[in-house]
């Protein structure tokens, strides 16, 4: 079996095409069953984000190429285009790959907590879908481990970086004094409840939260004093909004040109500052032509996070150290599954011998004979019965020069010999 990861990030892909790659949430249960049915696949979960898509599966063989496909076929993108961006991690590299990402070692923002929140969905999912089970539900559960070890026994989490707190830093290098401020924050997952958090620890001075789902974000909003709206009344609030904040899960722009030129207007040509966190966009890309606007993506928060991650530089090392030991230990658990079905049978042949050997004993005492003669029966039968076969296998070994075997048995009963 072999364990491979296949993903894209903003490491290695646009934003665009990490558009066109995401999966949404509602349809990723769908979709792992679809993974789940091809020929070589065992296990599959998949993380999508706005900064990554990957998928992590357990193969019958090391050809990972039926998986491309299907990636491919599923988001309508040429192979050839999707390859260009695509990387995969085998094995060893599968195991390090989830503790660095589960730890934010390999995200945007060196240590950034979400992202273990959102490797946990990913489990779930799996989990309900019943497309993981065995090598990779273990891993599963093992990096959540190893996440939460680097989180305690490092400084990694000390501060609060994350995409959001990037966007209310620059909020704020933009507008100075917050407090005159009015926040539209569109969404009302972690992110945004994070950017919510920032904001007012900044002193926004109004908060609006618009949310598919009202009382989400009547919910949430009520938390920071602010006001929760319906995405449908967006339009209507707009002009009021001086920072735009936008992280949904819409396949479809909730922002676009007409409607923010139409709020520019009414607030005559007042700057706004928006950040769109969202994977698919939020904001339709046009409306950083309009004057007045100040539009930046995840990606544009590169200098703003970069900053951030220079006090985390050395709890990374550290926490690198950990996960070497700790992809050494899954290694180790996952090597001893060879030798489970060995152990099983060896159990099962001592436990029959036992048995066989007991039922004479109780024969035995049912006859007469006092209870010291048939333990003493039973303890040499059964010593003998056990040690019958690797007596003769080690003597045949001997016999044969091969020293490695005897060498082994030696470690494996754990025997003191003489030089």
């Amino acid at each position: 079996m072999s364990l491979i990861t296949l993903g894209i990030n903003h490491k290695t892909a646009p934003v665009e095409l990490r558009e066109r790659v995401a999966f949404a949430p509602d349809k990723l249960s769908a979709a792992l069953k679809e993974i789940a049915s091809l020929t070589p696949v065992n296990e599959i979960a998949i993380l999508s984000t706005c900064n990554r898509t990957e998928l992590y599966c357990t193969l019958d063989n090391s050809d990972h190429e039926s998986v491309i496909d299907w990636i491919s076929d599923h988001h309508r993108i040429d192979p050839d285009e999707l390859r260009n961006y695509l990387y995969t991690y085998p094995e060893d590299d599968t195991i390090r790959h989830m503790f660095r990402v589960a730890t934010g070692l390999d995200s945007m923002i060196l240590g950034e907590p979400q992202i273990l929140g959102q490797m946990k969905d990913s489990y779930n999912e799996a989990m309900k879908a019943g497309t993981l089970s065995g090598t990779l539900g273990r891993l599963f559960q093992h990096t959540f481990t190893v996440a939460k070890q680097i989180r305690t026994d490092t400084a990694i989490g000390s501060s609060p970086v994350s995409v959001a707190f990037a966007a209310v830093r620059l909020a704020k290098q933009i507008f100075g004094d917050m407090d005159k401020q009015t926040a539209l924050l569109i969404g009302a997952g972690e992110t945004i409840e994070l950017a919510a958090r920032h904001l007012h620890d900044n002193g926004a001075g109004r908060m609006i939260i618009a949310n598919r789902t009202v009382e989400r974000a009547h919910d949430l909003a009520k938390q920071f004093d602010g006001y929760g709206i319906a995405l449908h009344e967006i339009s209507a609030h707009l002009a009021e909004a001086d920072i735009i904040i936008s992280s949904t899960a819409s396949q479809t722009h909730i922002l676009d040109k007409t409607m923010v030129e139409t709020a520019l207007k009414s607030r005559k040509h007042k700057p706004v500052f928006m950040v769109d966190i969202a994977v698919p966009r939020d904001i339709a890309p046009d409306v950083s032509e309009l004057e007045d606007i100040y539009l930046y993506t995840v990606d544009d928060l590169q200098d703003v996070i970069d900053e951030g991650q220079r006090t985390r530089k050395e709890a990374a090392i550290q926490a690198d150290e950990i996960i070497d030991v700790q992809v050494q230990h899954f290694l180790a658990w996952a090597k001893s599954l060879n030798a489970v079905d060995t152990i099983r049978e060896y159990r099962k042949k001592a436990e029959q011998s036992r048995d066989d050997i007991l039922i004479k004993a109780q024969r035995q005492l049912e006859q007469g004979k006092s209870p010291e003669d048939v333990m003493l029966f039973l303890a040499n039968t059964l010593t003998n019965k056990l040690l019958h076969d690797p007596s003769a296998s080690l003597r045949d070994a001997a016999s044969q020069g091969r020293m490695e075997l005897i060498r082994a048995a030696q470690e494996i009963f754990n025997l003191q010999t003489k030089d």
